[in-house]
């Protein structure tokens, strides 16, 4: 086990909006980035080429890609044979759980973070969940993350050594999504580079009406900023 190194922060990283803002935010504040994202059979598996190019244009430290098939559980329209919700209004995201939810998701991912922190010294950990613009999973709440922050700290050997101190960071998850995309322009973050669909066609396009891509619309209409994603409508 290294030394703890405080200037180390495992950050979770599907090259998403809000993964790649808060990867940006974590170097702003003077982390070295060890962005870790995940193949985990979803449906749209472009998403892991697209966090190759965002992890390359913020110049993160080390970019660790673990494959973690969860199509072999299944139980969401991203890793089984089920229709993604497509025009939901956005009122409505929130007042239910969605097909896209992939169970427990977060604590599988929180859970190679934290393996990995152990493993490099790092006590910080960052994920760009949001519990005001986003479409009602259970594991992006503050209440979990706090839940988690407990399991990281007595569920290891250097929490339970007093080596590290676990936090993980919460950066975005009091922001709206206009709010998210300002923080991140002000940073430099080249969202042309990020990916935000559940169902892009074989061409990487965004459908532009899942949950996801309605939300990122959203996003950049109230930030009053062009959006630089590629739709299926699109006629450039």
């Amino acid at each position: 086990m290294q030394v703890r190194d405080s200037r180390k922060a495992v950050v979770l990283f599907s090259g998403g909006l809000d993964s790649t803002t808060c990867a940006a935010i974590a170097k702003a504040m003077g982390f070295e980035v060890f962005a870790l994202s995940f193949d985990y059979h979803q449906r749209h598996k472009i998403e892991v080429e697209m966090a190759k190019r965002a992890a390359s244009g913020l110049g993160v430290k080390e970019h660790l890609i673990l494959e973690v098939p969860l199509d072999r559980i299944g139980g969401s329209a991203l890793t089984d044979d089920l229709e993604v919700p497509k025009d939901v209004p956005v009122e409505e995201m929130q007042s239910r759980i969605p097909m896209t939810y992939v169970p427990a998701r977060n604590t599988i991912f929180l859970s190679f973070a934290l393996a990995w922190a152990e493993v490099l010294g790092a006590q910080d950990i960052f994920i760009g969940v949001n519990a005001l613009d986003y479409s009602g999973y259970p594991d992006c709440r503050p209440e979990f993350m706090e839940a988690f922050r407990q399991v990281a700290n007595l569920g290891t050997r250097e929490g339970v050594e007093g080596r590290l101190h676990f936090t993980i960071h919460t950066p975005l998850i009091a922001l709206s999504k206009s709010q998210i995309i300002e923080r991140g322009t002000e940073l430099g973050v080249d969202y042309g580079l990020t990916h935000s669909c559940y169902d892009p066609d074989e061409q990487g396009r965004a459908c532009g009406s899942c949950d996801s891509c309605l939300l990122r619309k959203k996003g950049f209409a109230e930030a009053g900023m062009p959006d630089p994603t590629v739709y299926v409508t699109d006629r450039r």
